[in-house]
């Protein structure tokens, strides 16, 4: 059973990656503040080339090859730079936001990949930055959705880096959900009967909450980087409660406390029950195969929704 006070505690120099794409990097500054503040690390953080339809209207993630000013770290992995953009229209990835407010790079993976070459990328780029933990972060906790849930809208790039999490095995691999219910997809039941799924399966690794200096370094970086659903856990760690609606309206939250917390767990446990459709698309040779693969389970995902809006 994985450990992830231990893990947290020993690491000097852990990678800690955003994998649900726009403002999930924010999510993932959580744990690396607080591998900063309280156990003295040297942390990097990182996501992915997916912004969301309304900070790039192109539908999907870009490849490495349609970004430019970036640092070529492994095949399909950069180090982004506060000018690290979309080289056919300029758009800011949310990973070069976060590098200019934290004055230092970020990793940014090309999730246009298969989960095996996405691994392979991630542990050749972590070896070339000397991290000794890669922990990947979803905010909300679709990464865990069986497929069903009425509010998932955005299931693939969760499952295909989660896939891609389980390929590492060159070095220590944690999972981890920041705000639960807080992207108003899977609520916050549907989100805790999935975590009790994963422990009872021995995949619940630990569970922690954000506290004031962690927030207050968040706060700055929302302020920097585009984010409605990791703004909600600040909401809940500040004491609202209630309904709040985000996405336009689209999506609602359900605030609380429980929505202040990152819970961790063991991925190869997480892919043997409850992240059903991270296992279905391990063995995926790209993004296209992976959608297919959703497709064909009768899901909708994220790409399916961005090319139907350009197509209107």
């Amino acid at each position: 059973m994985t450990d992830a006070d231990a893990l947290l505690a020993e690491s000097r120099r852990p990678l800690v990656i955003g994998i649900g794409g726009g403002g999930d990097v924010v999510g993932a500054l959580a744990t690396a503040e607080a591998c900063r503040l309280y156990h003295g690390a040297q942390p990097m953080v990182g996501g992915v080339t997916w912004e969301r339809r309304v900070i790039d209207p192109l539908p999907g993630p870009r490849s490495l090859a349609e970004i430019e000013n970036g640092r070529e770290l492994a095949p399909g992995v950069l180090a982004a730079g506060p000018d690290t953009r979309v080289r056919d229209n300029g758009v800011a990835f949310a990973e070069a936001r976060m590098a200019g407010f934290l004055g230092e790079e970020t990793v940014l993976v090309d999730v246009t990949r298969g989960p095996r070459e996405i691994a392979a990328g991630i542990e050749a780029a972590a070896a070339s930055l000397h991290r000794d933990l890669v922990v990947f972060v979803d905010v909300g906790g679709d990464a865990l959705a069986h497929g069903g849930e009425p509010g998932l809208a955005s299931p693939l790039c969760d499952a295909l880096m989660l896939a891609a999490a389980a390929g590492i095995s060159e070095l220590p691999v944690l999972g981890g959900i920041f705000g639960p219910g807080c992207d108003g997809e899977l609520t916050p039941a549907e989100v805790l009967e999935r975590v009790a799924e994963l422990a009872a399966a021995g995949g619940l690794s630990g569970v922690r909450g954000l506290t004031p200096p962690v927030v207050e370094r968040l706060e700055g970086a929302v302020e920097a980087v585009p984010t409605e659903a990791s703004a909600q856990a600040l909401r809940c760690f500040r004491g609202e409660h209630g309904t709040s609606e985000i996405r336009g309206g689209r999506r609602r939250v359900q605030l609380s406390p429980l929505g202040a917390i990152t819970i961790y767990f063991d991925v190869a446990a997480a892919l043997g029950s409850a992240a059903r459709l991270a296992a279905a698309v391990r063995g995926a040779s790209g993004l296209e195969e992976a959608n297919e693969t959703l497709r064909g389970l009768g899901l909708r995902t994220e790409l399916d929704y961005e090319r139907a809006m350009v197509d209107r």
